[in-house]
């Protein structure tokens, strides 16, 4: 495998701006060939969808393409892929089209360990249906979540398991497939908050066992909006609301509006970005992500490895990123500076503050991961994280590892 990191990041126009980037998990930065799909889309005649006109086919072959990358990344079939403006808005939209399918005393099993875009929809579309909603735990002790915590969950009356496949607070991935077999052995569909979990691992839907996946572009070097994945008999069963003229054909029958054909030109360009990470790889798109993604996570492996090592070497740092498989994100917090969570999640604030005025940008928070950082004793302002990027390089952690070294002295 090569992964040449150099070349890479002269693709990263906003790199020249000098800032060292941790800040990958709320959304990357854009390498070249992405914009340029999208100004190119733009520039040529784009219509309404159909074959009469340049414009129209155009648009069409937008959203072909689109799909076809999608389905590549995902292992997944292009009749299964489904665009939206966001993950949180796609899991709003199927949250409320299963829910028509709940009767009262229904079970839906959310945990604490995810992003609230797959809690919150699916706790007020079970009371909108009278359905009860059951909590999966997690150890915040070590980070895990694992398939026996769900099935102590589960029930003959569970209807949905909503679970994440990555954490985006703390990079814990808990065995999906094992848990999408206990939700399917209880007669329950699965559905995978995949948003974190696509920027840094392979995607093969089958494997998983996940019947509704959700990831979004712009968390792996492609544009803002959202996109679902599902098997298309599945697709077929659920009828969501829709305007009388709009078709009622999968998938488009979940796409309400006009799709930003522009940022789907973009989502295939960096689908094919991602592809060509292992320079060396020959084959087919989807041949050529396995050999990229396993370039992409050796780098990364080999950046979190100078993380954690530095990191261990800092007085005062407590990392809550404990997870035996996990994705190369940490969230800290400053034990020196107090044992109250509130000033200690202030401290790691002051923390992100003093890093930015340093041209390193490790933002802080919950992230929308809020019954995580509750569960890990940090209220609702969590801590500071790092999340490595594909065009993340040494000099990036040495950078961060020196801020922060110089931010616990002063």
């Amino acid at each position: 495998m090569t992964y040449d990191i150099a070349a890479l990041r002269s693709q990263f126009p906003a790199l020249s701006a000098g800032t060292a980037h941790f800040d990958g998990p709320g959304g990357t930065q854009t390498p070249q060939p992405v914009i340029r799909a999208i100004a190119e889309a733009l520039a040529q005649p784009l219509s309404n969808r159909g074959q009469g006109t340049p414009g129209e086919r155009n648009a069409e072959s937008i959203v072909t393409k689109a799909r076809q990358a999608l389905a590549d990344l995902l292992g997944a079939q292009p009749t299964g892929i489904v665009f939206g403006r966001s993950a949180t808005q796609l899991t709003y939209d199927f949250s409320r089209a299963l829910a028509k399918t709940w009767s009262p005393g229904d079970e839906v099993v959310v945990t604490r360990l995810d992003h609230d875009a797959n809690i919150r929809p699916w706790i007020q579309a079970a009371a909108q249906a009278g359905a009860t909603v059951r909590w999966a735990d997690f150890d915040p002790a070590t980070g895990e979540l694992t398939a026996d915590d769900v099935r102590a969950v589960l029930s003959p009356r569970t209807r949905l398991v909503a679970v994440t496949a990555a954490s985006n607070l703390i990079g814990t991935r808990p065995p999906i497939a094992e848990i999408s077999g206990l939700a399917r052995d209880a007669g329950a569909l699965t559905y995978v908050d995949g948003v974190h979990y696509t920027a840094h691992t392979l995607v093969d839907l089958e494997r998983l066992g996940a019947d509704f996946f959700v990831c979004s572009p712009y968390k792996f070097l492609g544009p803002h909006h959202g996109v679902l994945a599902a098997r298309p008999e599945l697709l077929e069963t659920l009828r969501p609301d829709k305007l009388l003229p709009s078709t009622d054909a999968v998938p488009e029958r979940f796409e309400l509006g006009t799709l930003p054909y522009e940022f789907l030109a973009g989502t295939e360009a960096a689908v094919e970005f991602l592809a060509g990470l292992d320079t060396d790889a020959t084959g087919t798109r989807r041949q050529r992500l396995a050999s990229a993604f396993a370039a992409l996570e050796a780098h990364e492996q080999a950046l979190r490895t100078q993380l954690d090592k530095g990191l261990s070497s800092l007085q005062g740092v407590l990392v809550h990123s404990r997870a035996v498989d996990r994705t190369p994100t940490l969230l800290l917090t400053f034990e020196g500076r107090s044992a109250v969570a509130s000033v200690a999640s202030a401290a790691s604030v002051e923390a992100y503050r003093f890093l930015a005025e340093r041209g390193v940008h490790a933002p802080s928070g919950s992230f929308y991961a809020i019954e995580a950082s509750r569960r890990l004793g940090l209220g609702d302002t969590g801590g500071l994280r790092i999340g490595l990027a594909p065009y993340n390089n040494t000099e990036d952690i040495e950078r961060l590892l020196e801020g922060l070294s110089e931010f616990l002295t002063v």
